[in-house]
Parts: structure tokens; sequence; C-alpha cells
């Protein structure tokens, strides 16, 4: 179970601490997600030029690394950073946008889970993909499965990888290979709403760079982030364009100590 002390704790410590959380995102995530950060109360910055990936992951507090626009400058940049981190034991968050969807995607993905990434994020058919499943359908970014079904290749993937597996969809999975939580909030309207889960990335990474354990940084991130969901879709009236405005609201006016009562497992 989740704790709230810790939950109410991690949310703190964003905000007092202000981490400086390196996004290396697609450009329909880039502006939504920043502004996801600065709401919450961490530094966003974003920047793939593989020349200054080393420097800038050595002062950044966290690095995300999300490969939903794919070139080639933007993925040497990646290997780049990803390699930085490792480098000066940054915690670092990859989403694997797409997996599954083409070779390249896939193979890119596996390369850099290589590089042993903190926490990986995604939905259930980029972490069945990853896990080695056999995905029935790929519907581009945009999950065909159910959380609900891969929860043993979402666990096949974390003791693989080395890595934490936070898994979205109705209800989100995060696992170590050998515990699983699951998180209850959140609304279907959320799915709507494109750059929804890139945001919540970058989000991640703040809480992994402000919480030493992995597994709370990654249940606590996506609690609040289900938490603030659920509460912006009361607002919006159905619309998904208000939805995406009070959504942001709901992330910079947030009490961890009354949300904290909010989460449902």
């Amino acid at each position: 179970m989740i704790s709230t002390e810790k939950f109410i704790q991690d949310c703190l410590l964003v905000r007092s601490q202000s981490p400086l959380v390196h996004n290396i995102t697609n450009y329909v995530a880039m502006n939504y997600a920043a502004n996801a950060l600065l709401a919450v109360g961490a530094s966003p910055l974003m920047s793939f030029y593989e020349k200054e990936m080393d420097e800038i992951v050595s002062i950044a507090s966290a690095l995300t690394i999300n490969i939903g626009c794919l070139d080639d400058n933007e993925i040497a940049g990646m290997m780049a950073a990803a390699k930085a981190a490792g480098k000066y034991g940054k915690p670092w968050v990859l989403d694997p946008v797409g997996a599954g969807a083409s070779k390249a995607r896939t193979q890119i993905s596996q390369d850099l889970i290589a590089l042993k990434p903190t926490i990986i994020r995604g939905n259930a058919s980029e972490i069945a993909c990853l896990a080695g499943a056999i995905v029935e359908k790929s519907r581009g970014v945009d999950s065909s499965m159910a959380s609900d079904d891969v929860v043993e290749a979402a666990k096949a993937l974390a003791k693989a990888s080395g890595s934490i597996v936070s898994m979205s969809g109705a209800t989100d999975y995060i696992t170590d290979g050998e515990r699983v939580e699951s998180l209850k909030n959140g609304d279907p309207i959320m799915s709507r709403v494109t750059v929804m889960g890139c945001s919540a990335t970058a989000v991640t990474g703040a809480f992994a760079a402000v919480d030493s354990d992995p597994f709370d940084a990654a249940l606590n991130a996506m609690a609040m982030w289900g938490v603030e969901g659920e509460k912006a879709a009361k607002l919006c009236g159905g619309a998904t364009g208000t939805f995406a405005v009070k959504f942001m609201d709901m992330l910079s006016t947030y009490d961890p100590k009354e949300d904290a009562l909010l989460i449902r497992q």
C-alpha cells in the first residue's frame, strides 16, 4: 500500500527543492510537459543536442527520455544523455513511446533499456512489447491492450531490466519485478488529451530526483497525476480543451495532504 506520509513528503520535496529535470521529449509534448513540471514546483530543461548532453546531465537532478518524435540527431542525444546519467549516477526515466509500432522504435527502446534506466514508464502495449509479449495490433502511440492484462509482462520487464516499471492505464501498475502496487485514480478523458503520458513521465523524473527509492518515486508521481486528473475531469464538463487547462490548474494548486486522502488502490 502507498504510504500517505511518503506521498506528502515527496510532493513537498519537489516544491521545496525545485529539482532541475532535463527532458529529451517529443515536439508535441515539450510545452505541456515543461509547464507541468513548473506547475508541480520543478524546473524544466529541454535539450537533445548531443555535444552538450554530458555537461547538461551533470548539473541536472534527473533525466527523462521520451522517444516520441525520432530523428538521428535526437537519437544520438538520447544515447549520450543516458550514458551521462549512468556516469554521474543521475536517476533517469525512459518513456518508450510507440514501442511495437515499428521495428526502429522497438530497437531504440531496447538499446536505451540496455543503458539501465531507473524507471521505465509506458502504456500496456509498450510494456508488453518490451517484455517480449506478442502485441496483436498497434495503434501507434496509443495502447491496444489493457494494463490489467499485462501485469505479469511488466514484472518480467522489471526483472530483466533492473528498472522500476510504471505502467499507465485505467489502472496504473508499478512494479520492481516482485512487488506490485496499483492505482485506480484518473479519468477516461485523460486518454483523449495529447501528451498526458509524456508529461507524466516528466513529472515522474521530478519525483525520482527527490526520492532515492525509485519505486516510491514512481508510485507517488502517478498517484498525484491520477488524483489531479480526476479533479480536473469534474470541472471540465467533458470538454478536452477545458480539461487540459483545468488539469494544469490542479497541478499548480494541489494540496498533498488533502490529495493523499483521495488516492485509491
